[in-house]
């Protein structure tokens, strides 16, 4: 199992990107969650094997049809062991 912050940028907000993230985590087995950012990009923490890790990283680089990714970054953090795979609908520090 490996933890992984990922935060894809481009139009991706107001294009479904977080309800599909949650639909492909979910078909993957992937846990964690996945927010709108303040800049217009998308955070994702994403915990599952290396398959599902990076079968939804190469997910991300093109996301839902109306998303134009314009870049993925990755960056491997310590395991937190979510039960499931959330959409966070808002955060309070913005």
């Amino acid at each position: 199992m490996k933890h992984l912050n990922i935060t894809v940028s481009g139009k991706v907000q107001g294009v479904f990107f977080r309800a599909s993230t949650k639909a492909v985590a979910d078909q993957l087995g992937v846990k964690g969650f996945v927010r709108n950012q303040p800049d217009g990009s998308v955070y994702i923490e994403a915990e599952g094997d290396d398959f599902s890790l990076e079968s939804i990283l190469e997910w991300c680089h093109t996301g839902p049809e109306r998303a134009l990714v314009e870049k993925v970054e990755v960056v491997e953090g310590e395991l937190k062991n979510y039960r499931n795979f959330e959409v966070v609908k808002k955060n309070l520090l913005w």
